[in-house]
């Protein structure tokens, strides 16, 4: 090398009018057509993970600028239980059947999100492409409630994943459940955002005659626009109201659940969303404040950028003043409705809302009383040839 060349010169570079860097992993939009994450965040139990890096050529733009449609995958779910408990005093179910783990729905803001992690597998793209079935829900629901000493209280239906999304057409193993607790006279409540459950209204107006069943149905927007960013594969705002107005015909109590309510980007609709939930004839109405848990911080921010990058910040300096300065905060109690003046703003908006509206009673009790384990196929045959010589 010649002495008289400085060493330093030969990586100095004229910046001036150069085009701009490339984008490295953080920048790059990984966003699919029809699904809400943009990306896929590394599993949290995993030692190590991998990242795209960007080699000063455009070719991470290159690689990932036409990024095709993700399909669906389906695989079936080797579990020999179906009935998952909780103590949280946040939540007013102790149980819980979910036929699905992953949602195709693709909600950004799903608190279930993270879940996935502990299948090996991403909270992002993963978690709406990558589903796991529970092929045996309906017999494997049977057998527990079948066991001795089993005390019935109203199993919840949508406490994880939506038990009607898109597979659900196909799949029925939401109506296999059904099925299974109208026979044993078993309470349920049914939370969804997909006008699906209408397919059910036969099973659902038996169950609601003996006070068996209630359906609450997931608002988070009347935006069409926001709601297919927010939601890409869940029914539109109308056609889930006209559900809760088909359900309310039925005779089949039904509420609806402004949730989550999102500071500083659908907020603002809370009383529009309850007003045009009481005209469809809703019984009951509640709300629930963003939560992001694990992933979902980092997923969520993300997708801010990508969708509304004009108030992105904003959104997120509103989140932290109801989570004490954080994006999230798990302490029971607060989980749900945040603390802080502005969420304190928030309550008192839906009490003054729900007031106007006339959702000042509780959610309709349901019968844990009429609970019948029926004669199997087998003790059915045993029984009636008992009484054939009598």
């Amino acid at each position: 090398m010649d002495r008289d060349i400085d060493p330093e010169a030969l990586v100095r570079l004229d910046l001036a009018g150069a085009p701009e860097p490339p984008p490295d992993a953080r920048t790059v939009n990984f966003a699919r057509k029809g699904r809400g994450a943009t990306f896929n965040p590394p599993v949290r139990f995993d030692k190590a993970s991998s990242e795209a890096f960007g080699d000063g050529w455009n070719t991470l733009a290159a690689e990932f600028g036409e990024l095709p449609p993700l399909p669906t995958t389906l695989s079936r779910d080797a579990s020999r239980s179906v009935i998952a408990y909780n103590t949280s005093p946040d939540i007013g179910f102790d149980r819980a059947v979910n036929p699905y783990r992953g949602c195709e729905h693709g909600c950004i803001y799903c608190y279930a999100r993270p879940t996935h992690a502990y299948l090996g597998l991403s909270p992002g793209l993963d978690f709406e492409t990558k589903l796991l079935f529970k092929p045996e829900v309906a017999e494997l629901l049977e057998k527990e409630l079948r066991k001795p000493g089993y005390v019935p209280r109203p199993l919840a239906l949508g406490s994880n994943t939506d038990p009607y999304q898109p597979v659900e057409r196909t799949l029925k193993l939401t109506r296999s459940v059904l099925e299974v607790l109208d026979r044993f006279n078993h309470p349920c409540t049914i939370v969804t955002k997909s006008a699906g459950v209408l397919r059910d209204l036969d099973i659902l107006e038996r169950m609601a005659k003996r006070r068996l069943v209630s359906v609450c149905i997931s608002v988070t927007t009347l935006e069409p626009a926001l709601a297919r960013t927010m939601e890409p594969r869940a029914p539109t705002p109308a056609r889930r109201l006209c559900a809760v107005a088909e359900l309310t015909r039925a005779g089949i109590p039904t509420g609806v659940l402004a949730a989550p309510m999102i500071p500083g980007l659908n907020d603002a609709e809370m009383e529009r969303i309850l007003e045009a939930a009481a005209r469809a004839g809703a019984r009951s109405a509640g709300y629930v404040l963003l939560r992001l848990p694990h992933e979902l911080r980092q997923m969520f921010e993300a997708w801010l950028n990508e969708h509304a990058p004009d108030r992105a910040k904003h959104v997120l300096s509103l989140i932290r003043q109801t989570r004490g300065g954080q994006l999230n905060d798990a302490r029971f109690g607060h989980r749900f409705s945040g603390s802080g003046a502005y969420a304190d703003l928030l309550a008192r908006r839906f009490e003054r809302a729900a007031r106007q509206w006339g959702f000042t009673e509780s959610r309709v009790g349901l019968d844990c009383s009429a609970f019948r384990v029926p004669a199997d196929a087998k003790q059915g045959l045993a029984e009636a040839q008992m009484t054939l010589g009598f």
